[in-house]
């Protein structure tokens, strides 16, 4: 299979996650945050893992021109401005707070998509195995964003079908992102975007995941947690 098929079958894949989403609905509140609680969790280990078992190694290994680990602090940064100057939250309840942003907060989702399917592309054109790693990263994460994501639009006070496709407009970026990736490609500076995904990745895992399962109070379900963050990244090594 071409590796732009490859690109764009699992961006495509990627996208279809947002339509998760209606679970929120369909599962008690109760139980929907502990579905989410532990998908956050291994969520965190796999981009954990994506970034220091596969996309940091890579690049140390085919860049030999610059110093990779100033890329990742710069991934780290800019991921950091992303979220900040476009609003670009996560949510990880099925119930969130409802403000003024929610449109906002589309745009936001709409650029990181995208930007998710740029490194997607990248991984892929390094070679197979490192894409499939860094999309099953991206789509564990995708997965309590989506479901906290269709939340806020619903109570926002949108219509779940509306909710669904403004959803899916915004995941569907990914694709045109993993092309656009593709036709940038085979230039010098491909390789570069895997330390910045992997900043990105540790951003997103450190200052978004953990601090939500650092919430839990009780030293049962906190150990169980914690050992869901392991999954991830052992999910991580064994794909390696």
């Amino acid at each position: 299979m071409g590796v732009l098929l490859w690109i764009i079958i699992v961006t495509f894949l990627v996208s279809i996650i947002s339509f998760i989403g209606i679970l929120t609905l369909l599962i008690r509140e109760k139980l929907l945050e502990k579905i989410i609680l532990a998908l956050v969790a291994l969520s965190a280990g796999a981009l954990m893992g994506g970034a220091f078992l596969h996309l940091i190694p890579e690049a140390v290994e085919e860049i030999k021109h610059a110093n990779v680990f100033s890329f990742v602090l710069l991934g780290f940064i800019l991921f950091f401005f992303v979220e900040k100057i476009l609003h670009w939250r996560h949510c990880h309840k099925g119930k969130c707070p409802v403000h003024t942003f929610a449109y906002i907060n589309l745009i936001g989702d709409g650029v990181h998509n995208f930007i998710d399917g740029v490194i997607i592309a990248a991984a892929f054109l390094m070679n197979t195995h490192l894409g499939i790693a860094t999309s099953v990263s991206i789509a564990l994460h995708e997965i309590p964003q989506e479901l906290g994501d269709f939340g806020v639009l619903v109570y926002a006070g949108l219509k779940k079908i509306r909710a669904l496709i403004l959803n899916f407009l915004c995941a569907i970026t990914a694709i045109f992102g993993g092309i656009f990736g593709y036709t940038i490609g085979y230039s010098n500076y491909i390789t570069l975007l895997l330390p910045f995904a992997a900043g990105g990745f540790i951003y997103i895992a450190a200052s978004d995941l953990i601090p939500e399962i650092r919430k839990e109070k009780d030293i049962k379900k906190s150990l169980s947690t914690f050992a869901i963050f392991i999954l991830g990244i052992l999910i991580m090594s064994l794909i390696k």
